[in-house]
């Protein structure tokens, strides 16, 4: 190739890497970033730290399992709470898609000695509050007393 070739390519690549440079700044700015509000972090965050730590927890029970130094009464006992854990998330799934069919952006459940109910919305109405009491007391059967309902925005 002649040098004078060479030049021109290599001024037409710097031109087009000036050009690159520009439609990049100029994409990026007009780009907005999307807002995301505390409580989708909220339910996002709570769904991932939950589902890392039965992660964990499975994990623990199937070495406990696969363990052949463990007894017999160990690996049933693991085997036995690996299935509660599987239950529990089970439940959990089921009524919170029951309680996001009756109107509300998301939710989230805790089942412990209480079952907490977290819901996306701001306020609740008497009305609300008693749908989602009566959905988790007729899914886990758990008495009224034990289930809180709480409003999270």
């Amino acid at each position: 190739m002649k040098k004078r070739t060479k030049i021109i390519i290599l001024s037409l690549m710097i031109v087009l890497l000036g050009v690159t440079g520009y439609l990049n700044i100029v994409l990026n700015n007009s780009i907005t970033e999307p807002t995301t509000t505390t409580t989708t972090s909220l339910f996002v965050s709570y769904r991932n730290d939950r589902e890392t730590s039965r992660d964990q927890q499975i994990l623990y029970y199937d070495a406990i399992i696969d363990n052949e130094n463990s007894t017999e009464e160990a690996k049933k006992n693991a085997e036995n709470a690996k299935l509660d854990l599987i239950g529990q998330m089970e439940k959990e799934l089921t009524v919170e898609g029951l309680i996001k069919a009756l109107g509300f952006t998301d939710c989230i459940i805790s089942i412990k000695d209480k079952v907490s109910v977290v819901v996306d919305s701001a306020t609740l109405t008497k009305e609300e509050v008693a749908q989602i009491t009566t959905t988790v007391k007729e899914q886990l059967g758990v008495a009224e007393k034990n289930i809180v309902v709480i409003p999270a925005e």
